[in-house]
C-alpha cells in the first residue's frame, strides 16, 4: 500500500477512536478534495457513531447556498481563502449539528495557481463550540492528487488535536 495512504487510514482510525471515546461528532466541508476527507473517515468500521456527514461545496454558489459562505467574502478573498474556510467550517458545523466541522479549500493544480495562490496553496476552516480558527498550508512541488491527499492527512491531524 501507498505509504500515504496507510497514514491516511492510521489517522483515520485514530480520530475515530479519540472522538467515540470522547463522545465527539464530527462534519466536514470539502471543496479541492472533493469528498476524499469524508472518504478516509468512513472507511473505517463504526465511523457512523461519531461522524455526522458533510458537504462537497466545489463552486462558489455551492459555498453560497449549502454552508452560508458570504458572497462579499467570496468576492473580495476568494474561495481559497482563510476567510471562506472559516465561514465554511461555521456554516458545516451549524447545518450538520455536530461538535465539530473542518474545511478544506484550496488549488490542488495543475492549473488555477497564481503569485498569491500558487498551487498547493490549501486553507483550513475548523469550527469548535470555542469559535472558529483557520489556517493555509503549502503543499508546494506535488502532483494534484498528493495536494489533496496531504490536505486529508493534514484535516485529519487538525481534528484529532482538536479532539483531545
Amino acid at each position: 500500500m501507498d505509504p500515504v495512504l496507510a497514514d491516511i487510514f492510521r489517522l483515520s482510525k485514530d480520530l475515530l477512536e479519540k472522538a467515540q471515546t470522547r463522545g465527539v461528532t464530527i462534519g466536514v466541508v470539502e471543496s479541492c478534495t472533493g469528498g476524499l476527507l469524508g472518504a478516509a473517515i468512513t472507511a473505517m468500521p463504526g465511523s457512523s457513531t461519531v461522524f455526522m456527514g458533510g458537504f462537497m461545496t466545489y463552486s462558489n454558489d455551492l459555498k453560497e447556498r449549502l454552508v452560508g459562505v458570504s458572497h462579499d467574502t467570496l468576492r473580495k478573498h476568494g474561495a481559497v481563502s482563510e476567510d471562506t474556510a472559516r465561514e465554511m467550517a461555521a456554516g458545516a458545523r451549524e447545518r450538520l449539528g455536530v461538535d465539530l466541522a473542518i474545511s478544506i479549500t484550496g488549488v490542488a493544480g495543475p492549473g488555477g495557481g497564481s503569485a498569491e495562490k500558487p498551487i498547493g496553496t490549501v486553507c483550513f476552516g475548523l469550527a469548535t463550540s470555542d469559535g472558529v480558527s483557520s489556517e493555509t498550508q503549502l503543499f508546494a512541488d506535488m502532483t494534484r492528487n498528493r495536494v489533496r491527499d496531504y490536505a486529508v492527512m493534514h484535516a485529519m491531524k487538525c481534528l484529532s488535536e482538536a479532539v483531545g
